[in-house]
């Protein structure tokens, strides 16, 4: 009985190990007042990493019905992550800077 609850304690483990192995990690800067990229297309799951290279603060926010989120204001040097964990598209911004846009497509 003992070693059948240690195997499936370790099945469910591994399982949990794969799920998260498989989720990947991006990065966008922030330079010269843009996104390093325009559009980025990413799997359910991953995260993305803003980092600001700009002399100023950002604030990297979403209002997407499919992902809500503010990151709040952070310097140079400085970076927020956000998992996406929803398939759809993701329109994001900058609350200090709104020529800052960019689209994420999360397949």
């Amino acid at each position: 009985m003992n070693c059948t609850r240690t195997l499936l304690s370790a099945a469910a483990g591994a399982l949990l190990f794969v799920g998260v192995a498989d989720a990947a990690e991006y990065e966008v800067v922030q330079k010269n007042k843009t996104f390093s990229v325009k559009e980025l297309t990413i799997k359910a799951g991953d995260t993305v990493k803003f980092t600001n290279e700009d002399e100023f603060f950002h604030n990297v926010f979403s209002l997407s019905d499919l992902k809500t989120f503010d990151l709040g204001s952070y310097p140079k040097g400085e970076y927020k992550s956000i998992t996406f964990d929803k398939a759809g598209k993701v329109e994001v911004e900058c609350a200090i800077h709104p020529s800052m846009l960019m689209t994420i497509n999360v397949e």
